[in-house]
């Protein structure tokens, strides 16, 4: 099966934003009376903060009229698949902001499928050879990629190799990204889909 045709059949049998929340939530509420192991734990209670950290996104960001005019202008379908999990931390800061900026405009349609259940795909779009979450590839119509974005904005990659490089544990340096991400407010990742968008515009 030829790359098109892979992500052609993804795409057919993807999740809508919402239908991939109630995937998240119906999890968290699934688990929340069962007895867990502690590594089991660990996951409901990343689980049941990420359902948070959504929430706090959608209720806090709104795109500014540059990117709305932008997005506005696009005529052609576009098709932007997101592959991504719920436990994904930066996927929950992340993705409630594209999806909110995918749907300002009815000719993009947002897709997400799960990493774990589709790691043929995910395979084709790592990042330094490592299957990092949320990847957001953007297609035309006929599934050719215009734009592959993810797994996070450049300047949180920065701020965390910056912290990995000094020698911080991984705990620390989790705990320190999502302040960063409280304190940009989704601010990183609009300026990224502005100059994205702007490309796709000039091109």
């Amino acid at each position: 099966m030829d790359k098109k045709e892979l992500l052609k059949n993804k795409i057919n049998s993807a999740l809508s934003y919402s239908e991939y929340q109630k995937y998240a939530e119906d999890i968290v509420y699934s688990l929340k009376d069962k007895e867990l192991n502690e590594e089991e734990k660990f996951l409901y209670e990343y689980r049941k903060l990420n359902l948070a950290r959504v929430s706090r996104v959608e209720k806090t960001y709104s795109p500014s009229e540059r990117i709305k005019t932008l997005i506005e202008s696009i005529q052609s379908k576009q098709i932007w698949l997101v592959i991504t999990e719920d436990w994904c931390g930066d996927s929950a800061q992340n993705l409630p902001a594209i999806a909110k900026i995918a749907s300002l405009n009815e000719k993009i349609d947002l897709k997400i499928v799960l990493r774990d259940q589709n790691l043929d795909l995910m395979d084709l779009y790592l990042t330094d050879g490592k299957r990092s979450i949320p990847k957001l590839i953007g297609l035309n119509e006929n599934y050719e990629e215009l734009f592959i974005w993810g797994s996070r904005p450049k300047n949180a990659q920065d701020f965390f190799d910056e912290l990995k490089n000094k020698g911080f544990e991984k705990e620390y340096i989790i705990k320190e990204i999502h302040s960063w991400y409280a304190k940009d407010r989704c601010q990183s990742l609009e300026s990224e889909f502005v100059e994205i968008l702007t490309n796709l515009k000039n091109y």
